[in-house]
């Protein structure tokens, strides 16, 4: 964070296109749980992938408590996997080596494996001799750790401006390149926006923004600059009011960037946690969500978080809400549950957490069935962001007036 001279300062926040690498990998990974999910709902999954040059592999734990698992579902459930994860290659735009990976053509190879018995007894609230015998039939968490969500109201999706604008950029590229309006546009991509911020920590000006997008070799520099700069970046900026004169604009600061997507950079899982999130404005658990099903409570505690803090800022109990939940494995309740405002709280914070606690059922039961979360819809929120979008559970404002009336 840099400090300027008038106790303004700058912050900046990242996004990466569904064509990174690590992105194409999230991706793979949601749509594998995606399709466990489809065959049963109470599937525990927890799928990785990896990309290379012409290389795609998928391995990890499933566990599924609905379905008699022998040789024959095991090989079309196979055959299925491959299949998806090509599609979605393909669905990117991976469709030849030359674009940094052909989907149809590549090697593939699956590592999946059935999940630890070990693991499996501790969610579904089947207990041993030795274990906490008091939880027994309830669901526990899948793991123990702290998750965090954020909301602030500095955009109107709730969201911290520099990663809003940031994912915003990345998906009106992503709109020109598969409407074809922009033919010399590769799947790979990245943008970065710094904002100025002032003593009230409110947005006043754009300082900079980056943009690296993967092309095809025949387009000349000025041309690509000129039309990402007005094509792409000002229709989304412009709006808003904080780009100024002196806003400066970084496009393919290299030069030149064709070769992209595996074939330039390997791809793992789990590596943009930051853009998944907030962009680095609120604190991270360290936990990954792609390729986990909603009994990982780095998944879902972190959406139940986010639909938490929301409410509360959409409540205008907060400019800014940061809230924490944290669990230990096979134990069916949180053991901690924290509301941070930042200074900002139209109400004193010890209310604001009793009715937080009062209100939401942040047990991992009570989060999978208040956000629904046993649907297949996680392939769609592996890129752009996993919050800010709206349509998904999470995102939905519906506590504000119990909350108000909590207050009262």
């Amino acid at each position: 964070m840099s400090i300027l001279s008038n106790n303004h300062y700058l912050f900046t926040s990242e996004s990466v296109g569904e064509g990174h690498p690590d992105k194409l990998c999230d991706q793979v990974s949601d749509a594998v749980l995606d399709y466990c999910l489809s065959l049963d709902k109470d599937a525990h999954v927890a799928c990785e992938s990896f990309s290379t040059t012409d290389f795609l592999m998928v391995g990890g734990e499933i566990g599924f408590q609905n379905i008699t698992v022998d040789k024959e579902f095991t090989k079309k459930f196979n055959a299925e996997v491959e299949k998806i994860a090509r599609q979605v290659a393909l669905d990117i735009g991976y469709d030849d080596a030359e674009v940094g990976l052909d989907g149809k053509n590549c090697i593939f190879m699956n590592r999946l494996h059935a999940q630890s018995a070990d693991i499996n007894q501790g969610v579904i609230g089947k207990r041993g001799e030795e274990d906490l015998k008091e939880y027994e039939g309830q669901q526990g968490a899948g793991d123990q750790g702290m998750m965090f969500g954020y909301a602030c109201n500095e955009t109107p999706v709730y969201m911290p401006a520099p990663v809003y604008y940031s994912h915003q950029i990345l998906l009106r590229a992503h709109e020109l390149r598969h409407s074809g309006k922009i033919s010399w546009l590769r799947p790979d991509a990245k943008s970065q926006v710094t904002i100025e911020y002032d003593e009230n920590n409110k947005p006043v000006r754009i300082d900079t923004v980056v943009v690296s997008h993967q092309h095809n070799p025949d387009i000349d520099y000025d041309t690509l600059k000129k039309t990402i700069i007005d094509e792409i970046i000002k229709p989304v900026l412009e709006p808003t009011g904080l780009l100024a004169s002196d806003t400066k604009y970084f496009i393919n600061p290299t030069g030149r960037f064709v070769t992209g997507g595996p074939d330039g950079d390997s791809g793992l899982t789990g590596r943009k946690i930051i853009v998944d999130t907030y962009g680095g404005m609120g604190r991270h658990g360290g936990g990954a969500f792609s390729g986990k099903d909603p009994s990982k409570v780095d998944r879902s505690a972190a959406y139940m978080a986010r639909y938490i803090a929301k409410n509360v800022v959409a409540a205008g109990l907060a400019d800014r809400a940061e809230v924490e939940l944290a669990y230990a494995i096979g134990v069916p309740y949180p053991v901690s549950i924290m509301v941070e405002t930042f200074g900002t709280e139209k109400a004193p914070r010890s209310k604001i957490e009793e009715a937080v606690e009062k209100i939401f059922d942040c047990t991992p039961a009570g989060i999978v069935k208040t956000l629904q979360l046993k649907q297949p819809i996680y392939r769609k929120t592996a890129s752009y962001g996993h919050f800010g979008r709206e349509g998904f559970p999470w995102e939905k404002t519906d506590k504000v007036e119990e909350l108000k009336a909590a207050l009262k």
